[in-house]
This record gives C-alpha cells, structure tokens and sequence, in this order.
C-alpha cells in the first residue's frame, strides 16, 4: 500500500516533569526509526481546528484543556489529573495531532486508497468527551472517525485499538455512533479499568478482548484471529483507523505482555487486508503509546513496513 506518514513536529512542544513516561523521546524514537524505512511519503501536520476537534470534545472539554495550557506558568505544568499535565505549548501538540490525523483521513479518501500514519503525540485514546485522563488531551482517533462519517459521509467505520491500554475514551464515540465498529485487545486488569466482556455498545459494535498478564505473541495473534478479524469481517468498513499502541512489547515498562515487533508487523498485514477487502484499501494509524524507546521505534518501524509491503 502506498504510505504516508504525516509528521507533527508540534510534538515536541508538549514538554512533562522528569521521569513522566510520556515524553518528547518517544516522538523522536519513533521519528528516527520511520526516517529509516524506504517508500514513505512524508507530509507535515496541519493544525486541527476547533470544528475538528469539537465532533468529539464538549465545548466545555476544549476549554478547560486550553485554558490550562495558557494558565501553565513558562517551564512548569498544570495537572488535569494526577497522569495528565500541561505546559503552555500542550495545546499546540494536542491540535497538531489532531490535525495530522484529520488530514490522513482526507489523503487516503481523496487518493482512494492508501496508508497513513499519524506521528504525533501526546496519544489520545484514553481523553473521553468531557474527561482528559491517561497522558491525552483530545482524542485524536475518535475525531478522525468523527470527520470521516460527518465530512466524507461514510457509512461504517473500524477502529481497532492495539494498546496494552483499553482506548475507553474511543468506546465513547462507539457507544453513541452506530457506524463505528470498535474493538480493543487489551490486558485486563490495567489502566484505566474499563473494557470488560461485557460491554459490547450499540447491537454489538463494541468488541473487548481482555486478556490477562502474560500474554504472548502467539496467544495474542491467536485472539485477533479468532474474534477481532471475522468481527471487523462482518462490520464492512469503509475505512479502518487504528489506534497504534506498542506498549504490549515484552521490553515496556507499563504492561505485562510478551509482543515483539514482528507481532506488529503481522497485525498490520492483517488489517491492511480488511482495509482492501471492504475498505478501498483506507487505513490511517495513530500512535498511542509505548514507553521503552527502543522497543517503540522498532514496533513502530516494523509496523509501517508492514502496511507498505501490503
């Protein structure tokens, strides 16, 4: 599949304290490892504008998350909540990814057909609509799902969350869209503590596969392969977004699973075939998490190779 990765250098204006896993490395790691692949366009982000991220975000979410990025004191933070602070550049980050993402949606619609990935930070799955939690400010993933049903006028759309981390923000959208197909693999228990069996949305457009501590590579290929592939199968989609988190690397920090790199690799063969099976071959990745650098590079240079090849 022909491969853009859209670039927000916006990223690394969102500085955090020392120690906070969620930090301008990441980008960069990520950055440096895709500038090594051959046969990827390259675009630069665009900035969202607040119509873009207001399909997801109640007013009153967009303005207590700019009103404390302008409040942060130069070279110190704002916590939102005890995981997620700001500093007075946060908020051009945040609308850098959501402008990356909004633009990716367009390109592989416009282009019918394509690959794209959104290098930008800070994530975004776990921000609901009213609620800024988890390191994310806005939901990148939700508002591009958002503008491909309202702008491009899309009938079904696939969001499939690869985190260690349930997206429960993303499960939003899905709980009160029909159109959107959502399904997350994700340990269970661990942050944020959502994500059970059980919650399964509107008619079934919510898949959970939580999996306990331990998991490996085979065990997790074995799940996708049994309940998120004939699941996204029989949605149809349109289009395919997924929430691009490598967390689940055996050399991270913050999860409990065994994947490495060429498990990625194998997910995103995976769902390029869905995205060409039903949906014009439309694909736009995220980045979420990932908190080893050189484990997240790796996963995330691994995966886009994969899409190109596809």
């Amino acid at each position: 599949m022909k491969t853009t990765i859209f670039d927000s250098p916006a990223s690394r204006l969102h500085l955090v304290p020392p120690g906070h896993p969620e930090h301008v490395g990441r980008y960069e790691a990520v950055r440096e490892a895709l500038l090594a692949l051959p046969g990827c366009d390259w675009r630069e982000a665009p900035t969202a504008a607040m119509t873009d991220v207001a399909r997801f975000h109640s007013a009153a979410h967009v303005d207590r998350v700019l009103t404390a990025c302008a409040d942060a004191p130069a070279g110190q933070w704002l916590a939102l909540d005890p995981d997620t602070l700001v500093c007075d550049r946060s908020a051009a980050a945040a609308l850098g990814a959501v402008g990356a993402a909004v633009a990716a949606v367009n390109q592989v619609i416009a282009d019918e057909g394509g690959a794209a990935f959104v290098l930008a930070r800070p994530p975004g799955h776990h921000a609901e609509p009213d609620r800024p939690m988890g390191f994310c400010l806005f939901n990148t993933i939700a508002i591009a799902a958002a503008h491909a049903l309202e702008v491009h006028d899309l009938t079904s759309v696939a969001i499939v969350d690869i985190d260690v981390h349930h997206g429960n923000g993303t499960q939003c959208l899905a709980e009160r869209e029909a159109r959107v197909f959502f399904a997350s693999l994700h340990q269970a228990p661990l942050y944020p503590g959502t994500g059970g069996e059980g919650e399964t949305g509107l008619n079934g457009n919510v898949l959970n596969c939580p999996m306990p501590d331990g998991v490996t590579g085979q065990q997790w290929r074995q799940r996708f392969e049994a309940a998120v592939l004939p699941a996204l199968r029989r949605a149809r989609p349109q289009l395919v977004l997924v929430s691009a988190g490598f967390d689940a690397h055996a050399d991270d920090p913050v999860g409990g699973w065994g994947l490495r790199s060429n498990d990625y690799a194998w997910a995103a063969g995976q769902l390029a075939g869905i995205a060409r099976d039903f949906g014009g071959s439309r694909l736009v990745s995220v980045l979420e998490g990932g908190y080893d650098c050189p484990a997240l590079g790796r996963s995330a240079a691994a995966f886009v190779d994969a899409l190109s090849q596809a």
